[in-house]
């Protein structure tokens, strides 16, 4: 293969040695490329999907749909990045309590959380991290791979803009240890909508936030 700067010196924002299998909680964030608004607008602190939102949204909802060791939390589309919550309820290690709630209907706003309190109570396992080639299932980084491939692919097709990047090469997450911090996050997504004009995320924000708000 000819050597590529951008496929070589790639590097990882995971948290170095944790099992991404793990159960729990995790806070993950997608951007589009170059924070392009690409899934409609907040009109009235409310989010209005387009037709592409829309496959974004039902997309996400099938992350729980076909995998019975995933529940989805709190999870909002926004015009330029998604906000979501997932629980890992299946694998090597344990949860204090297992959430109990179904999948939530499809919705242009977030969904109330009604699942119980995810806490991990194990201690990580030795390094999982997806590699080229090596998807791990149902780990988060093989989760988000499969949901922006799939959501590139349905997008383009509507547009007719075949090989179109739709998103960041990358994305951002957050490993939710215990309640008052899960709560804290279910917030923020609830309230993103109303903090659109300050979200560092849009390219239009006058003052936009320095500190993420749902950090303690």
């Amino acid at each position: 293969m000819k050597y590529n700067p951008d496929l070589h010196h790639r590097r990882s924002i995971r948290l170095q040695g944790y099992d991404y299998t793990q159960p729990g909680a995790y806070f993950i964030t997608i951007c589009t490329a170059n924070r392009k608004c690409l899934f409609g607008k907040v009109v009235d602190c409310q989010m209005r999907l387009n037709e592409t939102g829309r496959i974004v949204r039902d997309e996400w909802l099938q992350t729980a749909a076909l995998r019975p060791g995933v529940v989805l939390d709190a999870f909002v589309v926004m015009p330029n990045h998604v906000h979501g919550i997932i629980v890992l309820i299946d694998g090597r290690g344990t949860l204090q309590r297992a959430p109990t709630s179904t999948p939530y209907a499809p919705t242009s706003t977030p969904c109330a959380p009604t699942s119980t309190p995810c806490v991990p109570t194990s201690t990580p396992c030795a390094p999982t991290v997806e590699r080229f080639g090596n998807p791990i299932s149902d780990s988060i980084p093989t989760i988000v791979r499969l949901f922006k491939s799939v959501t590139t692919k349905r997008i383009n097709i509507l547009r007719g803009t075949p090989g179109m990047p739709v998103w960041q090469r990358n994305y951002y997450e957050h490993i939710i240890r215990n309640n008052e911090s899960l709560n804290r996050v279910r917030q923020y997504i609830a309230d993103n909508p109303e903090r659109w004009a300050y979200d560092r995320e849009n390219p239009d924000a006058t003052n936009p936030e320095k500190e993420r708000p749902w950090r303690p």
